[in-house]
């Protein structure tokens, strides 16, 4: 470093930073500083630069933990620093290229050393390094200021105070990134952190003022999407008089540190991503999510939750109830937009998730607009995409949709959105669909990939849980979304009978059932021969009379006989009564969904009724099923009552005669005959300590996606490295 160039793997023996962790003490005037914060090397632009800095600074910080205590140059690093940050403001408006530059590189050695220091160090350790003063070897002063708390509460000061140029962007990220390493010891823990010195910094003392300014500049870093000046010809501009050494010196360094904001990686990290064009954006969102998910500290809730929690719209005039600390307004317009076109990343999703579950103002907002396609189809192109997402990604957009279908008027508003011609949805050419009927059919989707792949019982549940929610409010369904609801739920209506065929023939030949029961095809319908209803008539009656009695007692012997001493030919069976209870529960919620549909809404969905007539015969086999008897009055009777009217009208009907019958046949059908059930609703709520999944969440994302910051794969601790 220095006014010379370097190459990383020569940092080590940079004499700057062999004076600085050297035996000698540096005092805080000393022109030394000036050297050292001048200096150029090629910006690291991969993982394996990244890991080759690590490597270097390492070395130098091993030196200077030796040395320091005699020393105290980490103090005065740090009061260096400080000092230079207090002009900062004034240095951007007065377009100070070379202080802003100098100060950015102080930042920039300060963030590499207290990245290791954090990793290596206890927080005593690394508090008591920052008291060491130049005194006599291994003193320091007990009574003077928390250098460390000092210095957090610059950044937070620099992050908000310090107005975005294209001169500033670069200490801008440096100083949000700063923070971030701040807070990492959680990376190096398996347990969650409920207390520690950062805790302690920022939610109390002199940062805890700047809570809802840092929200709301993070909030709009976010927002604005800003990005980086072309290297090198914004931030040192040419002077007609010739700048001299130092201009020409530092707009050269200026291009190569510029490099780092547009390619950087570490890890598994997509180091050249085409869509992170906005280092400042991507590093403030991250940031704000650490924020938001620290624990509370004891006796003191989270400010930065509550800040993400009560904020209001800049058209918003009520007053602030006083009982809410640390609130602030925005433009929701601009935060809406910004959360629309950003939906690609898991960040960006997972605080779209924040607010619609933590902020109640945000919510009404979004729920009220009429472009909510411009927000639900990017989440259902998650969802369709699922193969590709990590599961955490997939569970966050699933339960964003969960929690806007617990409102009626979302519900109801999704059936009159048309959407023309979705190309990435690649199963059937859909020209024509509301949005509603376009989200059915992919959350349908979704749970049929869990069911085959990932059988996650959570994950099934929500997808249910919103389907639920909406089916009261179905309106006007394509015909393909009716089919596939009808389909879906013969599918493990046929799995069903399956399944007890297994549990209480387990030994019987099963040639019969190969041939009626085929692989599943393209579109994820299982072709069927008709060879079925010879089980079917075989198995229901007697099957579901035994099952009335001793449900639970017969499926615990079948499984212990099935599961029999295995010879060493034979291959373990699967626990089919398992199965069989996980199949029955969304047997009984796909019914339920139906119902609803039925009784709610029945003259606004002639195809729902069309599919269902024309998958009658299988319903018909589940009428007397004691847990489903109840749920299956109302279907028996729709299919009674217009399989009635259908025959009455005569053989070989088309389609749009059949429909025909059917729209009919709704106005004459009394609504009294229709059996009234509780209204099918469910509310997502967040478990006890979901803190225990949302930390290693955004650690993980913090590690995989923070610009320009690198952590050893095998120092983390908090969660497993081959996870998604």
């Amino acid at each position: 470093m220095g006014s010379n160039s370097s190459k990383i793997s020569d940092l080590p023996k940079n004499e700057y930073l062999k004076k600085l962790s050297g035996p000698e003490s540096i005092s805080e005037n000393d022109p030394f500083w000036n050297q050292l914060f001048s200096f150029s090397f090629p910006a690291p632009t991969s993982s394996s630069e990244l890991k080759l800095l690590e490597e270097a600074t390492i070395s130098v910080c091993k030196s200077l933990v030796e040395n320091n205590p005699r020393t105290g140059n980490l103090a005065a690093l740090t009061k260096v620093f400080l000092s230079r940050t207090r002009e900062l403001r004034l240095s951007a408006e007065c377009q100070n290229h070379i202080f802003i530059w100098q100060t950015h590189n102080a930042l920039f050695i300060i963030c590499c050393l207290l990245k290791v220091f954090i990793r290596e160090l206890s927080e005593e350790e690394l508090q008591l390094h920052f008291t060491y003063e130049e005194k006599s070897p291994g003193s320091y002063s007990s009574d003077s200021e928390d250098l460390l708390e000092e210095l957090l509460c610059s950044l937070v000061q620099l992050i908000t105070d310090t107005p975005l140029l294209d001169i500033t962007y670069e200490i801008s990220v440096e100083a949000i990134s700063a923070m971030v390493v701040f807070l990492s010891c959680q990376l190096f823990h398996k347990e969650v952190l409920r207390q520690s010195i950062s805790h302690k910094y920022l939610m109390q003392g002199p940062c805890l003022p700047y809570t809802s300014k840092l929200v709301k500049t993070l909030l709009y870093n976010f927002i604005r999407q800003e990005k980086p000046p072309p290297p090198g010809t914004h931030v040192f501009p040419q002077q007609s008089d010739g700048g001299g050494l130092l201009y020409g010196l530092a707009s050269g360094v200026a291009t190569g540190l510029w490099t780092v904001f547009t390619l950087g990686g570490a890890g598994s990290k997509a180091a050249a991503s085409p869509e992170l064009t906005s280092p400042l954006a991507n590093q403030s969102l991250l940031l704000l999510l650490v924020l938001v998910n620290l624990t509370d500290a004891p006796d003191i809730p989270n400010p930065y939750r509550q800040a993400v929690s009560s904020f209001k719209n800049t058209q918003d005039s009520s007053p602030f109830p006083s009982s809410i600390p640390h609130t602030f307004q925005i433009n929701f317009n601009s935060l809406y937009t910004a959360l629309c076109e950003q939906q690609t990343s898991d960040q960006a999703t997972l605080l779209l998730y924040t607010l619609l579950h933590q902020n109640s103002n945000v919510r009404t907002y979004m729920l009220a607009r009429t472009d909510m396609e411009n927000l639900v189809l990017p989440i259902l192109e998650i969802l369709y995409h699922v193969e590709e997402r990590n599961s955490h990604h997939v569970y966050m957009a699933l339960i964003i949709l969960l929690i806007l279908t617990e409102d009626d008027g979302f519900n109801r508003s999704i059936h009159e959105v048309i959407l023309r011609n979705i190309t990435w949805y690649s199963e059937r050419v859909l020209t024509e669909i509301s949005l509603g009927s376009l989200l059915i059919l992919v959350v349908i989707r979704t749970i049929q990939y869990n069911m085959t792949r990932t059988r996650d019982k959570y994950l099934h549940t929500n997808c249910l849980a919103a389907l639920a929610n909406m089916s009261a409010q179905f309106r006007s369904l394509h015909q393909y979304a009716a089919q596939r609801i009808i389909s879906y739920t013969c599918r493990h209506l046929r799995r069903y009978i399956y399944v007890l065929d297994r549990l209480y023939s387990p030994r019987s030949p099963c040639s019969a059932r190969q041939r009626c029961f085929s692989a599943p095809s393209d579109n994820g319908e299982e072709l069927l021969s008709l060879t079925c209803s010879h089980i079917l008539r075989s198995y229901a009656s007697s099957l579901f009379s035994l099952l009335s009695k001793k449900h639970n007692k017969v499926l615990e012997q079948a499984t212990q006989s099935l599961r029999g001493p295995l010879s060493s030919s034979d291959v373990p069976l699967p626990d089919y009564a398992q199965d069989l209870s996980v199949i029955e529960e969304v047997i009984r919620m796909m019914l339920e969904i139906i119902n609803s549909c039925l009784t709610n809404s029945l003259h606004h969905n002639p195809n729902l009724v069309y599919a269902l007539l024309y998958k009658r015969d299988l319903f018909e086999q589940f009428r007397t099923h004691p847990s489903f008897q109840d749920i299956m009055q109302n279907i028996d009777l729709v299919i009674s009552f217009f399989s009635s009217r259908l025959l009455q009208a005569g053989a070989e009907l088309s389609v749009e005669r059949v429909l025909e019958i059917i729209k009919q046949g709704v106005v004459a059908l009394p609504k009294d005959r229709l059996k009234k059930f509780p209204e099918l609703k469910f509310k997502y709520v967040e478990e006890e300590q979901p803190e225990e999944f949302f930390i290693p969440y955004v650690w993980s994302l913090v590690y995989n996606s923070a610009v320009g910051l690198y952590w050893n794969p095998q120092d983390i601790q908090l969660f497993a490295m081959d996870s998604d």
